[in-house]
């Protein structure tokens, strides 16, 4: 059952990876694959532990943070089916830098990294996929970094509201985010306090831009929203 889910997942939404494997190495993923349940709000691993696993989530949502001075949260990134995540400290023969957590119940698939190694040793193409990876998320981390550096409070909360359509899109009604956060994780995702996050959503409100029910968003004027994220 787990290896037909995993085969199902792999063969529709990650054929990049998928392909370039051969039979015998398809055959050592699924041979070696887990599955894991999480809850919501629950730790799927810890900064400072040793890195194990590559993860990929299969079903759900989750984040990746760090805890900041005074022990405030930074996001640094969302994690949407069906991402690999949880690799990189691996590679760099160090502890984890920060904390994964599901933001919801999440089905996760893993399987060991020294796996992963093999493969790596064994099939140039593999080690490409994750340079790629690698680079893409290096990249788009130094994007956000200038971004919640640089621009105001308005720009970064519109930016942050853009991440969210990004990676988990809208409802079947086309304007609610299909996603669910709470203010202190809206925050936490746009670099501010959880007051300025509510003021500032409150605004957004008052100017026709979304349209805010309960942890509900609905975005109503997307491309001003996208000018606001753009030039801060």
């Amino acid at each position: 059952m787990i290896k037909t889910a995993l085969e199902k997942v792999m063969s529709e939404d990650l054929s990049e990876m998928w392909t370039i494997l051969s039979g015998d190495e398809k055959r050592k993923i699924t041979d070696n694959f887990t599955l894991h349940h999480f809850k919501k709000n629950q730790i799927i691993y810890a900064e400072h532990e040793e890195p194990e696993f590559l993860w990929c989530l299969m079903k759900g949502k989750a984040k990746l943070y760090k805890d900041g001075v005074g022990g405030r949260q930074q996001i640094l990134r969302l994690i949407s089916p069906v991402q690999y995540f949880g690799y990189r400290a691996y590679f760099a023969g160090e502890p984890y830098v920060h904390t994964a957590a599901a933001m919801e119940e999440c089905t996760i698939g893993a399987f060991p990294m020294s796996v992963v190694k093999e493969l790596i040793d064994g099939n140039r193409d593999v080690a490409w996929f994750f340079i790629h990876e690698l680079s893409r998320n290096l990249g788009s981390a130094d994007t956000r970094t200038v971004n919640l550096t640089q621009k105001h409070i308005r720009g970064r909360l519109a930016e942050a509201l853009m991440v969210l359509i990004e990676h988990y899109g809208f409802e079947d009604d086309g304007v609610t985010l299909h996603v669910y956060m709470s203010r202190e994780d809206l925050a936490n995702l746009s670099n501010m306090t959880a007051s300025n996050a509510i003021r500032t959503l409150t605004a957004f409100v008052n100017e026709k831009l979304i349209v805010v029910d309960g942890r509900q968003i609905k975005i109503i004027n997307e491309s001003q929203l996208r000018k606001i994220s753009k030039f801060g």
